[in-house]
């Protein structure tokens, strides 16, 4: 029984996972777009520098080796982050301000449990991840990083390509980039995490006749409308793509992306 409880535990979490739908806050949905001040993402841009390593189709982060140091280099940008008012920069600012924080919200929280074999070992007991975790204060506003992916950064920009800009710490995501957002360079980098992905066996593995997407195209379907539309998002990254009408297998690897 000491057994069968724990894996019938991880049996309904995997079955029942469901991903949140878009819902706007209304609150975080204001800009100044006369505001030509920048945030600084130096601190982050210094963990990537030092942490992140290409490995074939992955990027993986050495959480084992970050030092008490670096650690608090993290810390401090979280909480110089968190000190910021989003809403009163431009929208290209704010885009590169959220994805930055839950990426970086993330690498703190698997160093906080460091050593797990996935993110979705954390949070209660009967959750999936710590997604729904209170992880962050923002003008006195208490956010989830749920809360940053789907009710600000999906509902306000309306981009499917955020789900390649977010990171969950796990193999079957799209990789951490090795360079912060900023207003900038987002678009391109967007781009650039598109391609990496679609052009990967976890993005888009085909075998013969057959054609296995990432789970992200099933779970977020309605970020990236019906079948058709779907392939002409993959053939924009990937133009060698044929159009496919068999049957779409998906998968998802929530495996640590660890060194």
């Amino acid at each position: 029984m000491k057994i069968l409880i724990p894996s019938l535990l991880l049996l309904f979490s995997f079955n029942t996972f469901a991903a949140p739908k878009s819902e706007l806050w209304d609150y975080w949905d204001v800009s100044n777009e006369k505001n030509a001040t920048t945030i600084s993402h130096q601190y982050w841009q210094q963990t990537l520098d030092k942490y992140l390593i290409n490995k074939g189709e992955f990027t993986l982060f050495d959480y084992a080796n970050v030092t008490d140091a670096d650690e608090r280099t993290l810390n401090s940008y979280l909480r110089q982050m968190s000190r910021i008012d989003p809403r009163e920069y431009k929208k290209a600012e704010q885009y590169a301000y959220w994805a930055n924080l839950y990426n970086a919200i993330t690498v703190k929280i698997i160093l906080d449990n460091y050593p797990i074999k996935s993110i979705t070992k954390l949070g209660g007991l009967f959750s999936f991840g710590p997604w729904d975790e209170e992880v962050v204060i923002v003008t006195g506003k208490i956010l989830t990083l749920n809360d940053i992916e789907h009710r600000i950064l999906r509902p306000i920009w309306n981009d499917p390509r955020t789900h390649y800009a977010v990171n969950c710490a796990s193999l079957g995501c799209p990789n951490l980039q090795p360079k912060a957002f900023t207003a900038r360079n987002s678009d391109k980098l967007l781009d650039k995490a598109a391609t990496e992905f679609i052009n990967s066996n976890k993005g888009v593995l085909i075998q013969e006749d057959k054609v296995q997407l990432s789970s992200i195209y099933d779970w977020f379907a309605v970020d990236f409308g019906d079948h058709q539309q779907l392939f002409e998002h993959l053939k924009k990254y990937r133009p060698e793509l044929k159009p496919f009408k068999g049957d779409i297998r998906y998968n998802y690897d929530w495996s640590l992306n660890k060194q």
